[in-house]
């Protein structure tokens, strides 16, 4: 039998992304506790099994739809101090294209700044003042929004928010899973960085190797001196020495 699609209100997220998913959408959701364990056991896999962040948050903008009770779309989003929020993974364009609107009451706190001092926060209803209100998401269809805390930087969130063309849609079941969820997703997102990290510091390292070697032949000097004359022309240069060290390999080849 074929595995039928995940039917959202106005999107469709295709079933086989994710086969051995219940869908939550489509009333699916674990009844309980072992079945939930698997359902996560399943989520934690196809999480680090993303090789860099962007995969990561891609992957799990799209698991938060299959996953949590309510949700028909999902995005990602970096938080600002200063206000300003910026969408950086999404399931569809109306998330960014709602997300990146200014709100149109400047004197009401948006429901996500409360994500500062609480790791989740609830829009009820978009489109009711006593349920929080946003113009923004009201006219894009979306109703109501689960918004839970990714990363917590000293000037900056990074926050999954789960929407849904329906009032109130998220209740203590979906935030219960939403909070499991962004931990395994909070996770593969903090490994998969730091395996980006060593990797770039790795060919960063062999980049000035290389360059140091060209240095020492062309000039005659021995891999101190050579290393110190990359570090003074990266300061004179007011560039980084990866570049400079890339600069000098490039120049050595087409050269």
């Amino acid at each position: 039998m074929a595995v039928r699609p995940c039917m959202l209100k106005r999107f469709v997220v295709p079933a086989s992304d994710f086969p051995e998913l219940p869908c939550a959408s489509e009333g699916d959701v674990p009844t309980d506790d072992l079945e939930l364990s698997e359902a996560l056991t399943v989520v934690a896999r196809h999480l680090h099994e993303t090789e860099t962040p962007d995969h990561t948050m891609r992957t799990a903008v799209r698991l938060a739809v299959r996953l949590l009770p309510g949700a028909e779309q999902a995005g990602i989003s970096v938080i600002e101090r200063s206000g300003h929020r910026r969408t950086i993974a999404w399931t569809d364009e109306v998330v960014p294209a709602a997300e990146g609107r200014p709100a149109a009451d400047r004197h009401r706190t948006p429901y996500w700044e409360h994500l500062w001092h609480t790791p989740v926060a609830h829009l009820a209803d978009s489109e009711s003042e006593d349920g929080g209100g946003d113009a923004a998401l009201a006219a894009a269809g979306l109703r109501s929004a689960l918004a839970l805390r990714l990363r917590t930087e000293k000037r900056r969130l990074t926050v999954l928010t789960a929407y849904s063309g329906k009032p109130r849609a998220f209740d203590a079941t979906a935030t219960r899973i939403g909070r499991l969820f962004t931990a395994h997703a909070s996770l593969a997102l903090d490994s998969v960085t730091v395996r980006e990290q060593l990797t770039e510091a790795m060919r960063t390292r062999d980049l000035i190797g290389q360059a140091t070697g060209i240095l020492m032949e062309r000039m005659n000097i021995d891999a101190a001196e050579a290393f110190d004359s990359l570090v003074r022309a990266s300061q004179r240069e007011n560039i980084k020495l990866r570049d400079l060290a890339r600069r000098v390999v490039d120049a050595k080849h087409t050269g």
